[in-house]
């Protein structure tokens, strides 16, 4: 919301009010092309470490999952952070 001041009189003190400025929230998850490239991030760590071999097992996997699963989290919440209006789209 933005604050205008006008003048309704000349001379008149001025006049505060509050006008509601169009905008929209960040999309919803499921829409943004973000959590496709985790999703496909996610799936490729686990597909690696079951091909190759031992060198890179289940747990260097799983690890890199949770970093992911992280910065997926960070990145979702900075793409919220200024917003206050829901998106309805």
């Amino acid at each position: 919301m933005t604050t205008r001041t006008t003048t309704d009189n000349v001379g008149a003190s001025p006049v505060r009010r509050e006008e509601h400025v169009p905008g929209t929230e960040t999309k919803a998850a499921f829409k943004t092309t973000e959590l496709i490239v985790y999703v496909l991030a996610v799936l490729g760590v686990l597909i690696a470490s079951m091909i190759v071999d031992n060198s890179f097992g289940a747990d260097p996997a799983w690890r890199y999952v949770t970093y992911l699963t992280v910065g997926y989290m960070i990145s979702r919440g900075l793409a919220k952070a200024g917003s206050r209006e829901p998106y309805r789209d």
